[in-house]
């Protein structure tokens, strides 16, 4: 069973989609990952500047150099701190007054997220003291910027590039494809001699089309010996039947010689039915030619038909030519007429008029009807509805599948619709 959900889109676009999301999802997995780790790393390096600041102070304050700071404030009050060398480097603690020492009061820094904080404990000539340090952050959140300020425009591009790149290059790979598709739809036949071209690369497409080749050729030798064996059918069938006919139409009259021309009569319109059934499947050429398709309703119309009680009454219009095959129209209207005859109470309606680009022409009877639920049906292969038309004696049920196959044939189209009293049957064929 198919499922509802198969794509409705191309190869060549399905494929641009996917590996357009497989290079996006790629490139967002790694510009995350390289975002992350340059963060990190600058985050490292900011803290490593800080501890190398911290433990540089350390250095001097254990060593004793520089042996002054500059500064103003209060010696020895809780909480106060010797001011390094370095700005961004602080003292913290009760250090007591040694010469050469200037105490100034300072206070610790407040967390903060543009910096980076080292703090290092040092035993001091003077006392304990806590040595903190700091880098500045913003080097890392300016390099973080510009790489954003790359990546967001930069994705986004290199994403259509890779589209741009990957709809041409499978394009290209389809190119092939798309030409052994043409070749076949154009392959009818008429024309099986035709083959698909085969493209110089030893890759898979190429396998197709030699493949599709070789199946050509059988199909070309299977369809060979299906008109052969419907020439020799058509032949071997219609000469002992002809022969019978002749035989039973010179024999003494008696009613046993007129029921074996009957079914002689029903044999024979069997064995053309099926013969042209036939003819049909093997999508046989048809003639191109102009038909007065009204001329044609008239002669058939006017017919003789067994059932001499139902009248055939005529709405014909002029000047209604089509393009196709006499004689296959002609049994249109034929099967159409006799299916309305043998069905109908007292009369049968033939009207054929232009409507458009189309001519429609109309089979209407005054008999039963066609259910809604078997419209469809009648129009199949062998299909008799006698529970609904008893007086379908004389039919094979092949009448209406000639009508559609060969309406069909010429670009037309029949149905069954609500006649005023019966049922009727609308066949529409282009004009031109």
């Amino acid at each position: 069973m198919t499922s509802r959900f198969v794509p409705r889109f191309s190869v060549r676009l399905r494929a641009t989609l996917a590996a357009t999301a497989i290079v996006a999802v790629a490139l967002g997995v790694s510009s995350a990952a390289l975002v992350g780790v340059l963060r990190g790393s600058l985050q490292d390096s900011a803290a490593d500047e800080a501890a190398r600041r911290a433990a540089i102070t350390a250095d001097m304050l254990v060593t004793g150099s520089p042996p002054v700071t500059v500064g103003t404030g209060e010696p020895g009050s809780p909480g106060t701190a010797v001011e390094a060398v370095d700005p961004d480097v602080v003292i913290i603690g009760k250090p007591a007054v040694a010469p050469g020492k200037v105490l100034v009061m300072r206070k610790q820094w407040a967390p903060s997220g543009t910096y980076a904080v080292a703090t290092q404990p040092v035993d001091t000539a003077v006392g304990k003291v806590l040595v903190q340090a700091r880098a500045s952050l913003q080097p890392a959140a300016a390099a973080l910027a510009t790489l954003q300020a790359v990546l967001l425009p930069g994705i986004p591009a290199l994403l259509l590039l890779v589209a741009l790149l990957t709809w041409l290059a499978v394009g290209r790979a389809l190119a092939p494809v798309s030409a052994i598709r043409r070749e076949l739809a154009d392959i009818t036949t008429s024309d099986l001699h035709r083959r698909v071209p085969v493209p110089p690369a030893r890759d898979e497409i190429a396998r197709l089309a030699a493949t599709t080749n070789r199946t050509l050729d059988r199909f070309e030798h299977a369809v060979g010996r299906h008109r052969r064996f419907v020439a020799d059918a058509a032949h071997e069938l219609r000469s002992p039947l002809a022969v019978l006919r002749t035989r039973l139409e010179i024999a003494p009259p008696q009613a046993l010689t007129t029921e074996a021309l009957s079914d002689v009569d029903r044999i024979q319109r069997l064995t053309s039915d099926l013969l042209l059934l036939a003819r049909l499947d093997a999508d046989e050429p048809p003639e191109h030619e102009e038909v007065d398709l009204g001329q044609v309703a008239a002669e058939e119309a006017a017919r003789a038909r067994p059932r001499t009680d139902v009248r055939v009454v005529l709405d014909i219009s002029s000047e209604i030519v089509v393009h196709g095959s006499g004689d296959q129209l002609r049994r249109v209207v034929a099967n159409l007429v006799d299916n309305a005859v043998r069905h109908a109470e007292t009369a049968v309606l033939v009207r054929l008029v232009r409507q458009g680009g189309d001519a429609v022409l109309e089979v209407d009877d005054d008999g039963p009807g066609i259910p809604v639920e078997h419209r469809e049906a009648v129009f199949d292969r062998f299909t008799r509805l006698d529970e609904a038309r008893d007086r379908d004696a004389g039919g094979s049920g092949l009448g209406l599948a000639i009508v559609r196959d060969v309406v069909a044939r010429h670009g037309g189209s029949v149905v069954v619709v609500d006649g005023p009293l019966g049922a009727r049957l609308r066949a529409r064929v282009p004009i031109g």
